[in-house]
């Protein structure tokens, strides 16, 4: 079919690689049948700036061609051939919204992100192509937090080879300049598969064969990386992330490969910068409980709560079915966060988080008492979390973690979280 105009499209489901794909100027949005809100499709969508409702369930057989739509990806509605009163409605939303969204990003775009009481936070932005960097320090990124290397391994027939990944991690540096960059090795498997790794098929892959798990298993494979990441070093301020961690051998092996490709560089006189930082995701339980290990074998720590609440929770981010037991302000992973944070801390080492919660205005506020150091956060989102931190005291954010502490049920997080936002910043609170 030839699209001349802006559609919508409508699925049973999209990979992550399919979701890249898409171009922006002919996609309006897209609804899938199958998926959760924190799914590497949805993730890649909101990247893109895409609106998307994913886990629908019955989308492709209530939807038509040529039906009108409606797809609010910040409430996950759905409404097909909507009244004129409703049209109007959500003209009216999106017209607010981009006023709101562009009147933040040119007050806070300039400026770093202090408290009212001086404590000073960064705010980052994740990223999943060098498109991404220019957007995210056009918002007021105070670096890139996570840059997904996947981008460099999809849609394509074969590996990318060592110059192709150091060119491209090249242009990354230069383009953050003296902001961090932050790495991350690639994270293949779940959701995110490559055909031509040959990667078997899994009962359950988001507990198999993937993340730092794969590239300790395919050493060649990793040592092309990290002698890319290496290389990209001397370019800017870059730092390297292991993703999965879930026990300290790993970390170990890593680093030891690390230090091997170093000694490599040194002896083929490449150079590169031999401090730089090193960090890991933790995003299992098993690495949250042992942070206070794994904190004395690096620098520092990233909280992805994709993974760490669909683990902690045991619910499939992808699995629309049990979509709504999915909630990253469970008390669970609010507690976990806090360990981890205190364990790091105790060390001298800082913590950041790029995982969706961390964009989430509900949570800002926790996170920020709860000592996190770092948000890093889709590019749109930088202004959203600046005007939340800049509009509150530390000491009452601590106060304000140390009362949800103590609360049962995410739902009641929520509520207590809901009228602190309202009252620092109304106009962020009336889009949530």
């Amino acid at each position: 079919m030839l699209v001349k105009e802006k559609v919508v499209i409508v699925a049973e489901n999209l990979t992550p690689s399919d979701t890249m794909r898409l171009r922006k100027d002919l996609v309006a949005a897209f609804v899938t049948d199958k998926g959760g809100v924190t799914s590497h499709t949805a993730i890649v969508a909101r990247s893109l700036r895409i609106p998307a409702v994913v886990g629908t369930k019955n989308a492709t057989k209530v939807i038509k061609d040529n039906d009108i739509v409606i797809v609010d990806g910040v409430k996950g509605l759905v409404i097909v051939n909507p009244t004129l009163e409703e049209v109007t409605k959500y003209m009216n939303k999106m017209e607010n919204y981009t006023k709101i969204v562009s009147a933040l990003m040119e007050r806070y775009r300039r400026i770093p992100s202090v408290t009212l009481d001086g404590r000073k936070v960064e705010v980052a932005a994740n990223a999943a192509s060098l498109e991404d960097i220019d957007l995210a320090l056009s918002y007021g990124a105070e670096g890139i937090g996570l840059l997904r290397t996947e981008f460099l391994f999809m849609n394509r027939d074969s590996l990318p080879d060592e110059e192709e990944l150091f060119q491209a991690f090249k242009v990354a540096a230069q383009k953050v300049g003296d902001k961090p960059l932050i790495i991350r090795t690639l994270d293949i498997g779940g959701d995110k598969p490559l055909p031509y790794l040959k990667i078997p098929e899994e009962s359950n892959p988001f507990l198999g064969w993937r993340g730092i798990r794969l590239c300790l298993d395919n050493v060649e494979l990793f040592r092309i990386q990290l002698r890319a990441i290496l290389r990209a070093s001397v370019y800017g301020n870059v730092h390297v992330m292991f993703p999965m961690i879930s026990d300290l051998s790993e970390v170990i092996r890593a680093k030891r490969l690390l230090r091997e490709v170093m000694e490599e560089l040194s002896k083929e006189n490449i150079p590169f910068n031999r401090e730089m930082k090193v960090g890991i995701m933790i995003e299992t339980p098993s690495a949250a409980v042992i942070s206070d290990l794994l904190a004395k074998e690096v620098d520092f720590f990233s909280i992805g709560t994709n993974d760490l609440t669909q683990y902690t929770l045991a619910v499939d981010r992808t699995n629309e079915k049990v979509a709504d037991l999915y909630d990253h302000l469970h008390p669970a992973i609010l507690r976990l966060v806090k360990i981890t944070i205190e364990n790091a801390h105790r060390e001298g080492i800082w913590v950041g988080m790029c995982g969706e919660m961390a964009g989430d205005p509900l949570a800002v506020p926790v996170l920020l008492g709860l000592g996190l150091d770092e948000f890093s956060v889709v590019p749109t989102s930088v202004p959203v979390v600046k005007r939340i931190v800049s509009s509150m005291r530390f000491k009452d954010a601590e106060a304000l973690a140390r009362k949800v502490l103590s609360l049962g049920t995410p739902r009641e997080v929520r509520e207590c979280v809901r009228k602190v936002v309202a009252s620092v910043a109304p106009e962020v609170a009336s889009e949530i």
